[in-house]
C-alpha cells in the first residue's frame, strides 16, 4: 500500500466530487450552467458550429478561474491584488542616480 504525501503540505487539498475540491466542482458547474446557456439562447439564431464555439469561449473563463492558480493565489486573490496595486495603491517610481563616494567626500570627510 503506497500513500501519497505531498512534499508542501499548503498544495493539500481535499477532494470533495469525483476527485474535485468544492471551489473546482463548483466552478465545473458553472461552467456548464453558462455552456447550456449559451447553446439553448444561441441554437436559433446561429449556426451549430458558431454556436459551439461560443460555449467554449463563454464557459472556459468559469474553468480557469476553478482551476487555475497564479503564485499561489486564487483568481479572486488574484485580481485583488492587481486591483490594488494598480488602482487603490499606485505608486510611481522614479530613478534618481546616486555617488556615495561623491557624497561622502562633499560631506567633509577627509582620510588623512
Amino acid at each position: 500500500m503506497e500513500v501519497k504525501i505531498n512534499r508542501e503540505i499548503r498544495d493539500y487539498t481535499e477532494s470533495m466530487f469525483f476527485g474535485l475540491s468544492l471551489r473546482q466542482f463548483i466552478f465545473s458547474v458553472l461552467s456548464i450552467v453558462v455552456a447550456v446557456g449559451i447553446y439553448f439562447g444561441l441554437k436559433d439564431h446561429l449556426g451549430t458550429e458558431t454556436v459551439s464555439w461560443m460555449c467554449i469561449v463563454g464557459a472556459a473563463p468559469f474553468a480557469a478561474i476553478g482551476f487555475i492558480k497564479y503564485h499561489a493565489m486564487t483568481a479572486e486573490q488574484f485580481a485583488w491584488a492587481w486591483l490594488k496595486s494598480e488602482f487603490i495603491m499606485p505608486r510611481r517610481l522614479t530613478f534618481g542616480a546616486a555617488n556615495t563616494y561623491y557624497e561622502t567626500i562633499k560631506g567633509g570627510l577627509h582620510l588623512d
